[in-house]
């Protein structure tokens, strides 16, 4: 096939990828409708990523697959000259500066200025001369080129996917020279093969770096969201990440938006009465992301399904707990349900009996849950002892915040009641020291030891998805009704586009 058939069927194909795009994603008319979350990167975002750009650029040069470039030309005197380029590669590569710009028609504009590149190779050429003398030759060769670098990336939706479209490109040459072994050969050979293949040359650069650009800025986005996907994901729980809404590039932002729901074996969430709106966020920080109620409270359900809303405590803060402080009360109900036994030798288990309810304020995260307690002794040589069993709803306020790479619960204020109590001491029920105890320990103690423990578990989850290795800066975590903001700024991390360079060369 002909250079220029492969060249129509490529743009036939772009197109044919482009029709299947906008009819895979029709969101209808109220798309924010099943918006569970957002991410919004601002203008200072994106320039501190476009200092990245040029080991992405330099990547796509790099990893550019040049084809051998032939000719054949007639020359007077000379007669025919036939020319080949082979084994074309990048000696050199410096690029000077970089901008990129946010378009509201959902273009993101990058401008490279002046690339600076070398490419070397073999040029083998053959000519037959007048009365039938016959020449060929093989040379090393060096290009030099300076040249400008456009590229206009559109942000689109494939089946429910966000791809990058980088495949509007431009290079401008202000220099393309030819070197043939180092200008040892006569000038009026550089310049005949400079004029026959300098054009053919460009286009050939033009199609080649402007095509890896384009996969390496799909390969891109294909690994932000899978790192994305991986984040939220942890064993049988994921949240989907499909697109709920087409992409919005405004001068200042450029917002995605995903539905956020919950999957979990046999269960799964649906949203349909979202509250997000575009207006909700600002552009005064460099990253935001919008979180419903909806997907909050369906983790919190697909935890509990899963058996992970269950704490054990044994030991010392078993002791902690029981010993907050040191009364005549305290010691008494101490007494009454451990037997004399040692903490050591005794458990306690806290867990959820129902899902947990949330919602969200600009108070904080307020949850309400049945939760069961059930204090266990352990006698030598015998079988486990329930000595306390309780059950009892509790409603928790708590705020949210992540500093030194740690995310921290702190419960505001709470309200317990009995719904079940049996002691073992106190069958009866006619003293009511241990309940009055129980009451105060579980407020004071109880609930913030529940909480800083889930805090931890969060924390050593989200570490082991790498969030630890983010340079993060002053993130605010901002409750509202029925959504909650994380904005914060950042420093890229170098280590995460060094990994994906090496994958996708």
């Amino acid at each position: 096939m002909s250079w220029a058939g492969r060249m129509i069927l490529g743009i036939f194909r772009i197109l044919l990828v482009l029709v299947h795009a906008s009819a895979a994603c029709d969101f209808g008319p109220f798309p924010y409708r099943a918006t569970g979350i957002v991410c919004r990167m601002t203008k200072p975002a994106a320039l501190l990523l476009n200092q990245e750009t040029a080991q992405v650029i330099q990547a796509a040069f790099r990893n550019a697959k040049f084809p051998n470039i032939t000719g054949e030309r007639s020359v007077r005197l000379l007669g025919k000259v036939a020319y080949e380029l082979t084994n074309i590669q990048v000696n050199s590569l410096s690029i000077e500066k970089s901008d990129v710009e946010l378009k509201e028609n959902n273009v993101i504009y990058i401008a490279i200025k002046n690339v600076t590149a070398s490419f070397k190779g073999t040029l083998t050429y053959g000519y037959a001369g007048a009365w039938f003398l016959r020449l060929f030759h093989s040379v090393d060769f060096e290009i030099e080129s300076s040249i400008d670098l456009q590229l206009h990336i559109k942000l689109m939706c494939q089946e429910d996917k966000l791809v990058a479209d980088a495949s509007d490109c431009y290079l401008t040459f202000h220099k393309l020279t030819l070197h043939l072994q180092g200008d040892k050969e006569p000038g009026w050979l550089k310049q005949l093969f400079t004029d026959f293949i300098s054009f053919t040359l460009k286009l050939v650069l033009r199609r080649e770096v402007c095509k890896e650009i384009n996969s390496l800025a799909q390969t891109l986005a294909n690994f932000v969201l899978d790192l994305a996907a991986n984040f939220v994901r942890d064993k049988d729980i994921l949240v989907d990440l499909s697109l709920a809404a087409d992409s919005l590039i405004q001068t200042g932002y450029v917002e995605s938006h995903h539905k956020g729901l919950v999957l979990y074996k046999n269960y799964s969430s649906s949203l349909s009465d979202s509250v997000f709106s575009p207006s909700l966020l600002t552009d005064s920080r460099m990253l935001y992301f919008w979180l419903s109620e909806h997907t909050l409270s369906s983790l919190a359900s697909a935890a509990f399904l899963d058996g992970r809303l269950a704490l054990t405590i044994t030991g010392e803060k078993l002791q902690a707990l029981f010993e907050m402080e040191d009364t005549e009360a305290q010691q008494k109900a101490v007494q009454m349900i451990f037997q004399g036994t040692s903490y050591n030798d005794s458990v306690a288990k806290v867990w959820s009996l129902t899902h947990p309810q949330i919602s969200l304020q600009p108070e904080g995260t307020v949850v309400k849950s049945l939760v069961a307690v059930e204090v266990s002794i352990l006698p030598a040589g015998g079988e486990p002892l329930v000595v306390l069993y309780m059950e009892k709803e509790i409603t928790a306020t708590i705020q949210a915040a992540y500093a030194e790479k740690k995310l921290i619960l702190q419960p505001l204020d709470s309200s317990t009641e009995f719904k079940v109590f049996k002691c073992t001491a106190d069958p009866s029920e006619d003293d009511p020291s241990v309940r009055n105890f129980l009451q105060n320990m579980i407020s004071v103690v109880g609930i913030p030891e529940v909480t800083s423990s889930i805090g931890s578990g969060l924390t050593s989850l989200m570490n082991n998805k790498g969030l630890n290795l983010f340079d993060i800066i002053n993130p605010e975590i901002i409750p509202r009704q029925g959504y909650v903001i994380v904005q914060l700024d950042f420093d890229f991390p170098h280590h995460l586009l060094l990994s994906f360079l090496q994958k996708s060369l």
